[in-house]
């Protein structure tokens, strides 16, 4: 462990979980898949990802099963955060932040073994990290709405 007298830049970071790290991924890759042209999609797109970016076995596995989530099910997920925005287009969504909402309502929806609670927590985490000042709480709004419309029993 450093001293006290160590300068902060000397200081170690930790390392984020192998989720978080596996999400930030996820979020990264989302990210260029979705300002990609058309041709350059996956499969290669995604092994080329994982030539240049380093993560461990197990958030690097995390990362490919949001990855293909997504991907599988963008026009549903897609649907759900268009039905959540208020006064915003969807197009006009920061595309880092719709991507978090993109990995944040997969797991809501589509990831059993992880509490959706968890998934907008970590998505906000995210969002800190990635996005501008307004994202978390944006980030949070979304995904809460998305998480209460799952709770809630149907109409009729």
């Amino acid at each position: 462990m450093d001293s006290p007298n160590t300068p902060p830049s000397r200081t170690k970071k930790s390392r984020p979980s192998p989720r978080r790290d596996g999400r930030e991924a996820a979020v990264q890759y989302l990210f260029a898949y979705d300002l990609a042209s058309e041709e350059r999609k996956e499969p290669d797109s995604l092994e080329e990802f994982w030539s240049l970016r380093i993560a461990r076995p197990v958030a690097r596995e995390f990362a490919t099963t949001i990855i293909h989530g997504v991907l599988a099910c963008r026009t549903e997920i897609d649907a759900a955060i268009r039905e959540r925005l208020e006064n915003f287009a969807f197009h006009r969504l920061e595309a880092v932040d719709r991507n978090i909402l993109r990995v944040g309502t997969w797991e809501i929806l589509h990831a059993d073994h992880i509490p959706p609670q968890a998934a907008v927590n970590e998505a906000i985490e995210i969002a800190k990290r990635f996005g501008t000042p307004e994202s978390p709480r944006f980030v949070n709004g979304v995904l809460d709405q998305i998480l209460r419309s799952r709770a809630e029993p149907p109409a009729g």
